[in-house]
């Protein structure tokens, strides 16, 4: 026999033999999240109170974490999520929406066991359409539940070399006499979070969407996260002319600097633009004390953005998302949705103004998640 716990409003089954109990809390108004959050050796900014804040205020989604550590005391491990609620995409638990991963804050293997028990209980009875976990190691924890999985590729810069040794790990024609170009043609590089900058940013963005046929992500969505990071968001730009060529916009979280967004005006793609942005970031992160540059997930098809990470002197390492749900998923991760939308898209994208083009990815983005 298993028993059946209360958490909240939540009963968890917990499997017998194993004692603990998981719990239920809001990281946005629970101060022990960010606490943990700041003390843990594997937390990363997606963890943070600032990109929770962010996705709330955009997106609606509300977050919750589980944690076996009982109401009172310190937490010791935790697991978060968000609420997706859609009428086009179902209900779901994720770990965490846009979000490149999310590594489960657990200290051992019963502690994962306990989390996994406690979402098979929720799927169960809250009737989610699934839960997805991203997390960086794959997951051990068995389950009765369905499981699909989804494989990408992530990269990571070491910074502890010094940085004669970091420009000389990189790619000597693609990266470092990129980088020499850039200066011989004078890019001027900026950074900072001003509205220019943004708006720099932005109209980098939305072009280089419309490029890759999808919509840009809601203008507001950059505003939030802008005033719910303050200093540790820097939108790096860089110009030719006054004219910006090249934005990327990186988020610091304790000793990591990670590498979120980039976009590019392709007609000046010559000028080394983009490589001078990274090797700014990399030397202000040296200045900094900083000791990883996260170069963030690539879906492994995208040969094109692994060899340009790779080129870096990067390390390369596997992410695997899992998806648990109560009955066999009709199509793994959703693939076959995705390639019908990509397909609408490359008719429809190309032919929109600019204006409708930012309505539909304000519309689109909160049900996709």
């Amino acid at each position: 026999m298993c028993d059946i716990l209360n958490i909240g409003h939540i009963p968890v089954r917990i499997a017998e033999g194993r004692p603990q109990t998981a719990y239920q809390i809001q990281p946005l108004q629970d101060p022990r999240w960010a606490e943990f959050v700041d003390r843990h050796p594997r937390s990363s900014v997606f963890h943070s109170v600032p990109w929770l804040e962010a996705l709330y205020r955009t997106y609606g989604y509300r977050p919750i974490a589980y944690t076996t550590s009982s109401p009172g005391n310190r937490l010791e491990d935790g697991l978060v999520f968000c609420r997706v609620t859609s009428w086009i995409t179902g209900q779901r638990l994720i770990s965490l929406p846009f979000s490149d991963h999310c590594e489960p804050l657990v200290n051992n293997a019963s502690d994962e066991q306990v989390f996994v028990s406690a979402l098979e209980q929720t799927l169960h009875w809250e009737k989610w359409r699934y839960i997805e976990i991203r997390p960086i190691q794959p997951l051990a924890a068995a389950t009765s539940l369905y499981r699909s999985t989804q494989r990408y590729c992530c990269h990571h810069i070491d910074l502890r070399p010094d940085l004669a040794t970091l420009f000389g790990n990189c790619h000597k024609s693609s990266v470092q006499r990129k980088i020499l170009r850039a200066d011989r043609e004078g890019l001027i590089y900026e950074t900072g979070r001003s509205d220019a900058l943004l708006e720099a940013f932005w109209n980098l963005l939305l072009t280089t969407r419309r490029r890759h046929l999808i919509p840009p992500q809601p203008k507001n969505w950059f505003h939030n996260l802008i005033n719910c990071f303050g200093g540790a968001l820097q939108i790096r730009v860089a110009f030719k002319d006054r004219h910006p060529v090249a934005s990327i916009l990186t988020l610091q979280h304790k000793n990591t600097l990670v590498y979120k967004y980039g976009c590019s005006d392709t007609r000046f793609h010559n000028l080394g633009g983009t490589q001078l942005l990274f090797w700014r970031s990399i030397q202000e992160a040296k200045r900094d004390g900083l000791g990883v540059f996260d170069l963030g997930r690539s879906e492994c098809d995208n040969t094109g953005l692994i060899t340009f990470k790779d080129r870096w002197g990067s390390a390369r390492s596997a992410l695997t998302y899992a998806r648990f749900s109560l009955s066999p998923p009709s199509e793994m991760f959703g693939r076959n949705a995705m390639e019908w939308a990509e397909r609408i898209a490359r008719g429809v994208v190309p032919c929109l103004p600019d204006r409708i083009l930012r309505m539909v990815g304000s519309a689109l983005y909160k049900h996709i998640a």
